[in-house]
C-alpha cells in the first residue's frame, strides 16, 4: 500500500494518485542498508573531513548549487503549446498558458502545498473549484482532461459529469467548466 502525502489515505501499489484526494503518489524505492564498516584499528579514529559520521558528505552551504538537469526539474517557463481562457466567471477574459506537458486546475492552498499550473483561486470568489480539481495532459499531441475526484464536478461542452481518473481527449475550441468557472481550451499553432 502507498500512502498519500497529503491526506493519508492508504492507496493500492499500482495507483498514481490517490483515491481519495487526488494527489501524485510518489512510490519510493526500497534500498539496502549500506554495509557497515569498522573504523581503522589503528587506535583513534580520526573521520575524514568529507564524510559525517553516517558515512554521508557533508552539505557545503557556501557551495553553488549544481545546475538541474532538464530531466529532474519540470519547466517552469516557455512557449506555450495551449491555453485555458476564462469566458465566464469573476475575470473574464483571464489567460492561462499551459507549457508543461501536465498542468493542474485548481486553487492555491500554500498551507497543504497546492500550487496549481491553472490557478483560480483568484477568479473562484465562491470557492466552487477545488484545490485539486482537474489535469489537462498533453500525450503525444493529443491533449486530454482529467477530473482529480473535485466536488463540483469538471464538464466538457456542458456534456455528463467527467468520472474521475477517466480521461477525455479534448479538442481546440472546447469548452471546459470547473465548478462555476467556464474556460475555453485552445491550442498554440
Amino acid at each position: 500500500m502507498i500512502r498519500c502525502p497529503s491526506c493519508q489515505t492508504a492507496n493500492l501499489d499500482t495507483s498514481r494518485f490517490c483515491d481519495e484526494c487526488g494527489s501524485r503518489l510518489v512510490v519510493q524505492a526500497v534500498s539496502e542498508p549500506a554495509a557497515y564498516v569498522p573504523p581503522p584499528s589503528s587506535g583513534s579514529f580520526s573521520r575524514p573531513g568529507n564524510v559525517t559520521s553516517l558515512g554521508i558528505p557533508p552539505v557545503d552551504l557556501d557551495a553553488e548549487p549544481a545546475p538541474a538537469t532538464s530531466a529532474s526539474r519540470p519547466p517552469i517557463s516557455g512557449v506555450a503549446h495551449a491555453s485555458l481562457v476564462i469566458e465566464r466567471g469573476d475575470v473574464p477574459g483571464t489567460e492561462f498558458r499551459l507549457v508543461s506537458d501536465e498542468s493542474t486546475i485548481g486553487r492555491w492552498d500554500a498551507d497543504n502545498g497546492i500550487f496549481p499550473d491553472v490557478d483560480l483561486d483568484a477568479h473562484d470568489s465562491d470557492a466552487k473549484v477545488s484545490r485539486r480539481h482537474a489535469r489537462i495532459v498533453r500525450n503525444k499531441g493529443a491533449y486530454y482532461i482529467e477530473d482529480l475526484g473535485s466536488t463540483n464536478g469538471t464538464y466538457v461542452n456542458r456534456g455528463r459529469r467527467l468520472l474521475p481518473g477517466n480521461p477525455q481527449i479534448l479538442n481546440d475550441g472546447d469548452e471546459v467548466i470547473v465548478g462555476k468557472t467556464f474556460l475555453r481550451f485552445q491550442i498554440t499553432h
